[in-house]
């Protein structure tokens, strides 16, 4: 149950910045929370060392979905920004 608290964190944490409305330069700047990256860190130290459990394994693709949906993001930001 941590778990699923951690992972719904982490996208709560996002959708809160979505809906208040950032602006192009804001999307830009968004990093996440320091407790957000340390969990990252985190994982993925057990990642190198062997020791992730399936419910982390899930935890760390939630993470890497969510970075990938930021890069997105970015690149489309970053696009209307420069026009």
């Amino acid at each position: 149950m941590e778990m699923q608290k951690q992972r719904l964190a982490a996208w709560d944490e996002l959708d809160d910045f979505l809906t208040s409305s950032p602006s192009l330069q804001q999307i830009l700047d968004y990093r996440p929370s320091e407790e957000a990256q340390a969990r990252v860190r985190e994982l993925l130290q057990m990642n190198r060392d062997g020791s992730l459990s399936e419910d982390d394994t899930a935890e760390l693709d939630d993470y890497l979905a969510l970075e990938n949906f930021m890069r997105h993001l970015k690149i489309k930001a970053l696009s209307k920004l420069q026009k």
